[in-house]
């Protein structure tokens, strides 16, 4: 089964805002394999997790550039955009914008329901771009 458009779902109803329609895409034993500090790898600890980030990013968008599935798994390269307007994993609001590009692994069911998720997002480049650490050039060196 070609999960192209599984992976795809997920993020459309994330862009829609649409957290619980999202929600209903995740297996109830889905696992989340990325660690969130202070949120479980669990269904209900990755809406907390999507909850909290649309919350301080209102505008919080994941705009698909390639998606490749094969088998059970679905992979997909994204820019992840966003302006920091709340709080969020103890940082305050800066009211600055990040673009930064993130790698998902998601196996699916035969159901099409989302089992489990692996991901690598460029954290340093969005805690730059939020002026949270300081990026190169910029601290006087």
């Amino acid at each position: 089964m070609d999960h192209t458009n599984s992976i795809q779902r997920l993020y459309d109803l994330i862009n829609a805002g649409d957290i619980d329609g999202f929600g209903r895409q995740l297996a109830d034993d889905f696992v989340e394999h990325n660690e969130n500090p202070g949120v479980p790898p669990t269904k209900a600890g990755t809406l907390q997790y999507f909850q909290m980030l649309v919350r301080a990013f209102p505008d919080f968008r994941m705009d698909v550039q390639d998606v490749i599935a094969s088998g059970d798994k679905a992979v997909a390269r994204l820019q992840v955009v966003g302006t920091h307007q709340g709080e969020f994993m103890g940082i305050p609001a800066t009211g600055k914008s990040a673009a930064v590009n993130l790698i998902d692994i998601t196996r699916f069911g035969d159901d099409g329901l989302a089992r489990e998720h692996w991901g690598v997002v460029d954290q340093l480049a969005m805690m730059q771009q939020l002026g949270v650490i300081p990026a190169p050039g910029q601290n006087g060196s």
